[in-house]
């Protein structure tokens, strides 16, 4: 299965019979991309459930209707177990960028986390959940693919925000700090908690 959030509303690409009765249910191979936007804009729409007959080829005829992103990124814990934030666009989101020519995935997602908030002494635990989202950028319907990886620091250096990237703000939160954070984030960010 395939979890793609769009305006925050999940789209699933499923090949499993069990149906979602939250979400509207069609066949993939029944709806067009505009007829999905249009179905997303719905008030009541909850999200999209499609079936598809191969997953597999159905995902990849799914991307054509995007230019494709990859980023990676992190979800970093330190030695106090909180968890380290950034906030941007007036939401409060984890650190992650886009991957560059010939940078590995892990690579690219501690990069990423370096920069975009002044950390260093990053170790790299382990592969997470990727996720994926819709946006508009330019006039165009991008599609980016984030690789997230798990990772600890021991850090105490000064956090500094990268404001050229619109980051205002960058924490590590505790329990509560991260349950409050959770509900002024993207849904996509809610699924590696």
């Amino acid at each position: 299965m395939y979890k793609v959030f769009m305006n925050d509303k999940p789209i699933l690409l499923t090949d499993s019979s069990i149906v979602n009765e939250d979400l509207i249910c069609v066949n993939f191979n029944e709806l067009s991309f505009e007829g999905l936007k249009s179905l997303l804009c719905l008030e009541n729409c909850m999200g999209i459930q499609m079936f598809c007959q191969d997953l597999t080829r159905d995902w990849e005829l799914f991307q054509t209707n995007f230019k494709v992103i990859e980023a990676a990124g992190g979800k970093v814990f330190n030695k106090d177990k909180e968890v380290l934030f950034i906030y941007r666009f007036g939401k409060w989101d984890l650190p992650k960028g886009h991957v560059e020519n010939a940078e590995s995935y892990p690579d690219a997602a501690l990069r990423e986390v370096q920069e975009e908030c002044g950390i260093d002494g990053l170790v790299l635990q382990h592969p997470l959940e990727t996720t994926y989202h819709v946006f508009e950028f330019k006039g165009e319907t991008r599609l980016k693919v984030t690789y997230w990886y798990q990772m600890t620091t021991e850090s105490n250096s000064v956090l500094i925000p990268q404001e050229e990237e619109g980051i205002t703000a960058v924490a590590f939160k505790d329990k509560e700090e991260v349950k409050e954070a959770l509900s002024n984030t993207y849904e996509n960010i809610k699924l590696l908690f």
